[in-house]
């Protein structure tokens, strides 16, 4: 993938390429190394340690050679690792001013980055994270995929469905940009940013640079595409295309968007004294940038008021759906926190009553609401453990707050006047950029598998 902006800078005749083409060596030969020195003719099986160490150190060596380009271009190590795992996590966050004149080769290595970080977490979502028993994500197994088997086949044939969905989808909404007008490096980019739910832009005016709205309703649907499972996708290829409509995750994500869009939307007539159709795709675009943890901004939603500012705070955590590229707590857990509490209530005055509980048609396991509470437990005890961090490096309390919520979420922009959807993250303390880089890496892993890798436990043999 480094040979692609190496070419493209070399077709517009910036030397950077070769910063590039030096990077593309470097981690080919280091890719091909490792593939010889441990190759086996036996088939690949995991066992639980390997498969948290495969997603952990993964994530983190990637990130550290995605930031070897803007090393070379002159950018501090800090904030070339900070840019570099805010791409590969999908968080969006920026450390970078002055986009719309930097050259493409970087701007094009900003969008891959996140790209690839969309194909890695919905493979890794997919395929691993559902027999960790991560935060609920057993929920969602795939029996033919079972990394813990003899089962490499099914995998890679999984994969492959998986990767055409995603190079498809990427495709479709790169040309329907540039039908709409965008150029076409903005839109291939802008394509890339949107479907992995990454937000990156090439403009510091992020997604308003654009002022048409067909443009902005382009980028929603998506979004939204982003934020549904990819498996999903995957049997309508092959037939089911009624999975799509029927699954009670994707209805629950769906609903949400439209009533506080439209809620937001004339909230915003009334306050702004505007247009129905500009008040609506300004809260339509911004919020569904929001609760798919891309975010895209298309305005300053800071700026509507004390009520906006909490409504966005509280969407930070939504997210969208399991298998997707969006980051945050997910749909599904909270549709199944709901239910638990439902069934719990019953109880309370039924105390001898049965109370199954069912989710999408299919009865709750009891390791289910037990895994997702544990999940939300330490995924709210995380945003307080780095908000007071970050608290303690000097930064004041909103700014340290969503900072927090915003890595941890994967979202991008935080609130306030310096971090918020108008400003970014250069002017804070390098101390604090690297404790946010652990958190946009322990958001983007679920928080749980990388928190196991803590435990000396995890480490004896």
């Amino acid at each position: 993938m480094l040979f692609a902006p190496a070419f493209v800078d070399l077709a517009n005749r910036n030397v950077d390429w070769k910063i590039f083409a030096l990077t593309a060596a470097v981690t080919l030969f280091v890719g091909v190394s490792t593939i010889l020195s441990t190759h086996s003719p036996g088939a690949l099986k995991l066992n639980y340690r390997q498969a948290y160490l495969v997603i952990v150190l993964g994530w983190i060596l990637v990130s550290f050679f995605g930031a070897i380009p803007f090393l070379g271009t002159g950018i501090g190590i800090t904030d070339s690792v900070f840019e570099s795992m805010s791409g590969i996590t999908t968080t969006g966050s920026t450390v970078l001013t002055g986009l719309d004149s930097l050259p493409p080769g970087i701007l094009l290595w900003r969008a891959i980055l996140q790209w690839i970080g969309g194909i890695g977490i919905i493979a890794i979502a997919v395929l691993i994270m559902p027999f960790l028993h991560v935060g609920g994500m057993q929920l969602f197994k795939i029996e033919s995929s079972d990394p813990f088997q003899d089962k490499v086949a099914p995998m890679l044939k999984t994969l492959r469905f998986l990767a055409e969905v995603y190079v498809v989808l990427t495709g479709a909404c790169a040309l329907i940009y540039y039908l709409l007008g965008m150029s076409g490096f903005d839109a291939i980019t802008h394509a890339m940013t949107t479907l992995s739910t990454g937000g990156f832009s090439t403009h510091d005016a992020s997604f308003g640079y654009f002022k048409d709205l067909k443009l902005h309703w382009a980028a929603i649907f998506f979004m939204i595409a982003g934020a549904i499972p990819f498996l999903l996708y995957v049997k309508a290829t092959l037939g089911n295309v009624r999975a799509l409509f029927t699954d009670q995750q994707v209805r629950g994500f769906l609903i949400l968007l439209a009533v506080i869009s439209l809620a937001m939307g004339l909230w915003l007539m009334e306050q702004r004294e505007i247009g129905a159709v500009e008040a609506l795709t300004l809260t339509t675009f911004n919020i569904t940038s929001v609760v798919t943890t891309t975010g895209f901004a298309s305005d300053d939603y800071t700026a509507w008021g004390p009520g906006a500012v909490a409504v966005f705070l509280v969407l930070m955590f939504v997210g969208g759906c399991s298998g997707s590229t969006t980051g945050a707590i997910k749909i599904y857990r909270f549709q199944v926190i709901i239910i638990y509490i439902r069934g719990y209530l019953k109880l309370l005055y039924s105390p001898n009553r049965v109370v199954p509980l069912k989710y999408n048609g299919h009865v709750l396991s009891n390791d289910v609401p037990l895994s997702v509470l544990a999940f939300l437990s330490v995924f709210v005890a995380t945003i307080a453990l780095f908000t007071i961090i970050l608290g303690v490096l000097g930064l004041d309390i909103v700014t340290a707050y969503s900072a927090s919520v915003t890595a941890i979420t994967n979202v991008g922009p935080g609130m306030g006047t310096i971090i918020g959807p108008a400003g970014n993250f250069e002017n804070l303390p390098d101390t604090a950029k690297w404790v946010l880089i652990v958190a946009m890496l322990a958001g983007r892993l679920e928080v749980l598998v990388l928190l196991v890798t803590f435990d000396p436990d995890f480490w004896k043999t």
